[in-house]
Order: C-alpha cells, then structure tokens, then sequence
C-alpha cells in the first residue's frame, strides 16, 4: 500500500474516531490500531494529531461538496435543489459522516483553527449551491439552514422517537424532508402529547359570562349549605 493509500486509510479511520469521542477524547493510538499501522508510522504521514483533525474536518466537507457538485449536474433552479436536498438526506444515513460533521461544529465553538477552516468550508458550500441553482442568497440560506436542521433530527434519529414527539414536530420533520427532498408533507395536526391525546390548555376556565379577571368565590362548606 502506498503511502497515499495509507493517509487515506488514516483519514476514514479518524473521521471515525473522531465522531464517537471527539478531538480530546479520541487517541492516535486508537486510530493507528484501526488503520493497523504504529503510531510512529501515522506521524510519518501527519505531523500531529492536530494535523489528523484538521484534515479530516476538510474530508467531510469535501464530501458534501462533491456530493451536491454530482447530484446537481444538469440541473437549474428548484430541480437541482431538490437533487442536492435529497443526496444530503441520503448521506446522513451514515452516521460516521453525521457524528464527524457535528463534532466539527462542537469543535469550531473553542477552536480558531477549526472555525476558520468551517467558515471558509461553508462559504465554499454556499457558492457551489448558488453556481449550481442560479438562486438567490435567500434561497441558498434557506436550503443550507435546512441541512443544519436535519442534521439534527437524523442525531435524534427522528424517525424512531416520533412516537414521544407532538405531532406539531413530527410534522415539522416531514415538512423540512418533503421541501428538502422535493416530496410532499401533509399539514400539520392538532398538537398531542406523547401519548397522543390532545393538549388542553393550561390553567382553569373561565365562565363566558364573567371577566378573564374574575376571582371564582370559594366553595361553601357542608354547614353552609346546610347539608
């Protein structure tokens, strides 16, 4: 194996161990044992464990744009919108490439390093998807903050907790996938609760003939009423 081929055994598995355990948790040692290789070795290909992260967080969004780069192809408009919307879906399936992409994001909270490279990453994201559609910047903000979105529902693994969800959110889920992918959602229902009964309002009622105000008398007791 060459040593091309080695680097980019390295950068699958770190994107791996990266995901499960993030940048401090996870270990140079974990990920040569993985690519099989000794860590003396895995220094020879990257100067640091650092240098690992950093070039596996340009890994992910390499992918991504390669993604909406293929599935838009031919297309113009809301055809290539709903290509990408539906590639991007499809590849939060692989929850190594979701777990990587979101410890990026924790990571870009108290890392200069890592928020440059995510800022830079996401502009590149935004150009492609506006050359690709011809939308406008609204447009392509839009469909970006949906990606971001699912990426926390496919976290959740949406698709399994729906049943302790309301339906207002679980309609909410269907609505970003329908516009995202270019299917269709029905609208939202009636509010319910884990169980799925209606939620009533909060706090007591209020006759109609009486001011929202109205202070309800206390209740007679037993000699009151003369029982």
């Amino acid at each position: 194996m060459s040593a091309d081929q080695r680097r980019e055994a390295v950068l699958q598995a770190a994107m791996i161990e990266f995901g499960l355990s993030g940048y401090n948790g996870a270990s140079t040692e974990a990920i040569a044992r993985r690519v099989g290789v000794s860590q003396p070795y895995l220094f020879r290909l990257f100067p640091s464990k650092k240098a690992i992260f950093m070039a596996s967080v340009e890994r992910c969004f390499d992918r991504v744009q390669s993604l909406f780069e293929q599935s838009a192809e031919g297309l113009t408009g809301e055809a290539a919108f709903q290509a990408m919307g539906a590639a991007y879906n499809g590849l939060l399936d692989d929850r190594e490439v979701l777990q990587m992409q979101l410890q990026v994001w924790a990571s870009a909270c108290h890392d200069e390093d890592v928020r440059d490279a995510t800022r830079r990453r996401m502009g590149g994201l935004f150009a492609t998807a506006q050359r690709a559609t011809g939308g406008d910047d609204e447009r392509v903000t839009e469909f970006l903050s949906r990606g971001m979105l699912l990426n926390v529902m496919a976290a959740m693994d949406i698709a399994r907790i729906k049943h302790h969800m309301s339906e207002g959110l679980a309609a909410l889920a269907a609505t970003v996938t329908a516009q995202t992918t270019g299917g269709s959602a029905k609208p939202a229902g009636k509010a319910a609760t884990p169980a799925g009964d209606a939620v009533e309002p909060a706090g007591d009622a209020v006759e109609p003939d009486k001011p929202a105000g109205a202070r309800a008398e206390p209740a007679k007791t037993a000699r009151e009423s003369g029982a």
